[in-house]
């Protein structure tokens, strides 16, 4: 679903309206959470989580967080439910093998990068993960979840939006009240520019990062067709327009939405007419149909912790290496 506009207002008579259902939500949260096992497994467990619904930029850090482990010398795996996929696992994704309707865009995307397991049940997934020499557990979207014990939990938040009108679904864009969710993570990421973490604020530990285009060398001045179905299409609409591209349409998708043929041929049509390149992103790219991906281009983009010491020292710490 796609976030309605309501949810970063000052709260008004749709997030009153919507209080009871919202109350709902957090009492189906709290029953979960109470109810654990938060069973403890034989390494160390890092969960990288959201209290808002989607769009913050959890895949990219799972990455970064992938690479900086992976520089420290560090084997982690990801464990992932694998939303939007087929597979109850655990199953470690082979990305030349597996496709999105099997075990979830993001999981085939973060396989490219490191060993990605895809289970429903997260401490099976862990420990396939451990027994295929796992060092550290990467716990993707995790917070809300009691069947893992965390060493560390990781929230995070878009800097330019923060945690939007405060309430729970689907009176705001929160997953739990804020308080209690802050409560239980160890740290929060924000990610945005200058102005938007200036603007932004939280009783917590602190990294703040940027999501940026990879310096590809491409030169993006030509006519594009951009599509995407991720949490906040206009992000990455507005990065494109910042390198120079001419961006004639836009084609907005719900996050995880599976592109039909008869979707993506008609998107080829429409940049045929009008002379133009379709562009999405790396997650959207994995999610079309294999014989029509030679038509779109993706623009890559990475996570960039601004002080990169800060994090190694925190993850040497919990993982007791220098």
């Amino acid at each position: 679903m796609r976030a309605p506009a309501f949810w970063y207002q000052p709260p008004g008579f749709r997030a009153a309206l919507l209080s009871p259902l919202a109350a709902v939500y957090t009492a189906t949260t709290h029953r979960r959470l109470r109810k654990g096992p938060w069973t403890q497994v034989s390494v160390p467990v890092i969960c990288i989580g959201n209290i808002n619904v989607g769009g913050t930029g959890k895949t990219p850090t799972v990455i970064a967080l992938l690479d900086q482990l992976r520089d420290m010398g560090i084997q982690a795996h990801v464990v992932s439910r694998g939303y939007g996929g087929s597979e109850a696992g655990p199953i470690r994704v082979d990305e030349r093998q597996h496709t999105a309707q099997q075990v979830g865009d993001e999981p085939l995307l973060i396989a490219a990068f490191g060993p990605c397991w895809v289970a429903r049940n997260r401490r099976a997934g862990a420990e396939a993960a451990i027994a295929a020499g796992a060092q550290v557990i990467l716990l993707d979207d995790g917070l809300q979840n009691p069947s893992l014990h965390k060493d560390l939990s990781v929230v995070v938040v878009d800097a330019a939006t923060g945690f939007g009108n405060g309430r729970v679904m689907p009176a705001g864009p929160l997953r739990e009240p804020l308080a209690e969710g802050l409560a239980r993570a160890d740290l929060v990421i924000s990610i945005g520019d200058h102005e938007a973490q200036s603007s932004f604020d939280v009783n917590k530990e602190r990294w703040q990062a940027e999501i940026l285009p990879l310096p590809t060398g491409m030169d993006w001045s030509g006519r594009y067709i951009a599509f995407a179905g991720i949490g906040r299409p206009g992000k990455f609409f507005a990065t494109l327009k910042a390198l120079g591209a001419d961006i004639i349409s836009t084609h907005e998708f719900d996050d995880h939405e599976p592109y039909s043929a008869p979707v993506i041929q008609r998107l080829i049509s429409e940049a045929d007419a009008k002379s133009a390149q379709l562009v999405s992103t790396e997650k959207d790219i994995v999610r079309l149909p294999p014989d029509l991906r030679r038509h779109v281009i993706a623009l890559p983009v990475r996570l960039r912790f601004h002080d990169t010491e800060i994090v190694k020292a925190r993850l040497a710490s919990l993982l007791s290496v220098s």
